[in-house]
């Protein structure tokens, strides 16, 4: 294989970059990248390389990409669901602990007496302001049992809360992860109306942008914590400014300072440090690499954000090749006839699809030939052919 050229948009984990191999080359070009890796940078106005065949984000959200558009291009583009988890659910819990207790305001005020040369005297006639509860016993609400979620359920659990827990595309995978002791409810209102905590973990969609608003703040609790670690548009902030105000909510906690949150009444803002730990950073990147590498390599698709995910695995048979495509009738036929015209047996095909789009790898009994891929891209809806083998 020649090699493959990986343009690193952020700087990315030695420990993951360490795998690439001598069959992989680091550019600076990003006209000649093959794959990208990118954690925090923005790609929407990035006019996209024809050499580039994939995408992976050092993370779980991926706002910062242009999917659709890469899509369009028979660009995959994979994420690292579950690599920061552990990360952010200890942030999460720390949020916790801070919003029952008012950790914060009582290191502020050692600091601002630190030259009282009885500070210890006047510590135990100033704690009774920074006084507050116990977590333990709480009713504690998460919404989203993903991979954080999962983890956030389990550890409160673990310390004495009551969790319950609402998701209504809760995979088999992650249900089988969850304490026993953790509440499984489908009713998100009934939860809310219970639950002094509330933790939001769900992705970036159009029904749950905006999703924390005055109509979901009417259900919770008098006098809630919300805690937010996912995104800060989840959160219609001119309701929740308001819930502040009124006190329906008394605390918000979240991890992104913007221009709104700061100014917030009791809301704790912490500045985006949920993944931002070595050992989140060394996940994300081992797991990106390896994504792009066995995409390129074998052409699977794992993680994949706008692509399904299809796994042949090493290839065995003489030729491979994929294809990106649209999901429409009579497409695989056609490329079917393809092989046929070229007197080439199709050993194994796997086709799958994912809304608008599909992919397919197809193993060959001869070695595939790039006059196969240019017939299979002259094909109406094939978005890109690719040679693996």
């Amino acid at each position: 294989m020649a090699d493959t050229k990986i343009k690193c948009l952020n700087p990315i984990a030695s420990v993951g970059l360490d795998l690439l191999g001598d069959k992989y080359e680091i550019t600076d070009n990003t006209e000649e990248a093959d794959g990208i890796l990118v954690r925090s940078a923005v790609m929407h106005d990035m006019e996209l390389p024809g050499s580039l065949k994939a995408v992976a984000r050092a993370g779980a959200g991926v706002n910062n990409i242009p999917l659709d558009k890469c899509a369009e291009q028979g660009i995959v583009v994979f994420n690292t669901p579950g690599a920061n988890a552990n990360g952010v659910k200890e942030l999460v819990i720390a949020g916790l602990l801070m919003a029952s207790r008012d950790i914060v305001g009582g290191i502020g005020w050692v600091r601002e007496n630190a030259d009282d040369e009885n500070i210890s005297k006047s510590a135990e006639k100033a704690k009774k302001a920074y006084a507050g509860c116990e977590i333990q016993g709480k009713k504690l609400g998460v919404i989203g049992l993903g991979a954080i979620g999962v983890l956030v359920a389990n550890a409160a659990s673990a310390l004495g809360m009551d969790v319950y827990g609402c998701d209504p595309y809760l995979s088999v995978a992650n249900a089988l992860n969850l304490s026993r002791l953790v509440h499984i409810v489908k009713d998100r209102e009934e939860m809310l109306s219970m639950c002094d905590y509330v933790t939001v973990h769900v992705p970036l969609l159009d029904d749950t942008k905006g999703m924390i608003n005055k109509e979901m703040i009417s259900h919770m609790k008098d006098g809630v914590v919300v805690l937010n670690f996912a995104r800060d548009i989840l959160v219609n902030e001119a309701d929740l400014s308001e819930a502040l105000e009124s006190g329906k909510v008394a605390k918000y906690v979240t991890d992104f300072p913007n221009t709104t949150s700061v100014k917030m009444k009791n809301t704790i803002v912490v500045p985006h440090l949920g993944a931002s730990t070595e050992e989140s950073e060394d996940n994300c990147a081992v797991m990106a690499v390896n994504e792009i590498k066995d995409f390129i390599e074998n052409g699977n698709i794992r993680n994949s954000v706008n692509y399904p995910a299809c796994d042949a695995g090493v290839c065995t048979t003489a030729g491979r090749i994929t294809i990106c495509h649209r999901n429409i009738p009579n497409l695989i036929t056609n490329c079917s006839s393809v092989f046929s015209s070229e007197g080439v047996n199709i050993e194994h095909m796997y086709d799958k699809s994912r809304g608008e789009y599909a992919y397919s790898i197809i193993d060959i009994a001869a070695p595939s030939k790039q006059e196969m891929v240019d017939k299979l891209e002259s094909i109406d809806g094939v978005l890109r052919a690719r040679i693996v083998k």
